[in-house]
């Protein structure tokens, strides 16, 4: 699979440096649900709370969300003498793991000279050798070297207890602190497997849900285990793992015969859903790995709306964000959050973007 996205988004701004979410809302004085929501629709924008959210969907609209648990994978290594911050990610199927090395000590730049069979000692006696780039040779589109690598991880226990007990959440230097895993979990979270939290779902409270329910809101699971979301400038995202069950296929397909509307939350369920999804629209079970990637070029075919926080300019993830609310609607979106001063990040504001009429 290419690295390499094939088209860059339309979206245009200029990175709110001065408004990224260094802390979860709760060390602000808020609640999960009381982080600000911004309402794009082709009628206009408009501005309120994540707990108002129910307010804003009708009855029979079906909420897909991801139910993946987030799992510590930040380790601080040592390469050579020199500390690294070594980001465990999904198990491959040959039982090796996606490794990313990054700056120490808050893993703000990633490192790109890695080398093929280069140990790095890790805590307690681990190591982590490097196999080869992955997916494959220049995973890095600046040219200078490889941001990800297979690696293959020895511990002196079992893997999943080691990373409990030495690992932290993965997190990046735009953060002021390290915060315990249950920070980056969310109200969905049953089924351990991703590098980083499915953000799009952290403002749901179980208040906010019963409402979303007595509102007449379905709420349908999917499984996407994220990978590691620090992409370069066009770099595609990864292959993650993901499953759609008969019981969600059933609800979208019935939504969509109603002419209701099928609202993902997040980029991971979006992608999940749409993997699972034939070309007439027809949602059916599956499990496996996608590589999908979604833009404009090949659209999406099911989902007609989207909860989401707020990304990096050039990411992969606003050509997703761009094929489900449209260009201009995205770019209108994108216009007010920077004006309105909305927070970025895992721990910042939402959106919900429908450009369904």
């Amino acid at each position: 699979m290419s690295t390499a996205l094939t088209s860059q988004p339309h979206t245009h701004f200029s990175s709110p440096e001065d408004r990224t979410a260094t802390e979860p809302p709760e060390l602000r004085g808020l609640g999960r649900d009381g982080v600000r929501l911004m309402i794009a629709t082709r009628a206009g924008i408009g501005h309120t709370i994540f707990s108002h959210l129910a307010e804003h969907l009708r009855a029979g609209d079906v909420l897909i969300v991801n139910t993946s648990a987030t799992v510590p994978g930040q380790l601080d290594g040592s390469r050579d003498g020199s500390d690294v911050v070594v980001h465990i990610a999904n198990r491959l199927p040959d039982g090796t793991r996606v490794v990313e090395l990054r700056s120490a000590p808050k893993a703000a730049a990633p490192v790109l000279d890695g080398r093929a069979g280069e140990r790095i000692a890790l805590p307690d006696g681990a190591a982590v050798e490097l196999i080869a780039p992955y997916p494959e040779p220049g995973s890095s589109p600046t040219g200078q070297g490889n941001r990800l690598w297979r690696g293959r991880i020895t511990s002196p226990q079992r893997l999943s207890d080691y990373l409990r007990e030495h690992a932290r959440p993965i997190s990046y230097g735009y953060l002021n602190a390290s915060f315990p895993i249950s920070a980056y979990q969310t109200i969905f979270a049953l089924h351990p497997g991703s590098a980083e939290m499915p953000s799009a779902a952290r403002p749901f409270s179980a208040e906010l849900v019963a409402r979303l329910v007595a509102h007449g809101v379905i709420i349908a699971p999917i499984t996407l285990h994220t990978g590691l979301s620090s992409q370069d400038a066009g770099e595609a995202p990864q292959p993650e793992w993901f499953e759609v069950g008969e019981t969600t296929a059933h609800l979208a397909n019935g939504s969509k015969a109603r002419g209701g509307r099928v609202i993902a939350v997040g980029t991971t369920a979006t992608r999940a859903l749409e993997s699972a999804t034939q070309p007439d629209g027809t949602v059916s079970a599956a499990v496996g790995w996608t590589d999908l990637v979604i833009s404009p070029d090949r659209g999406v075919r099911v989902v007609d709306g989207l909860i989401t926080g707020w990304h990096n300019p050039e990411a992969s993830h606003l050509l997703l964000v761009e094929s489900v609310a449209g260009p201009e609607l995205t770019q209108r979106a994108y216009d007010a959050a920077v004006a309105e001063r909305y927070l970025w990040h895992e721990f910042g504001d939402s959106a919900l973007m429908l450009n369904a009429p």
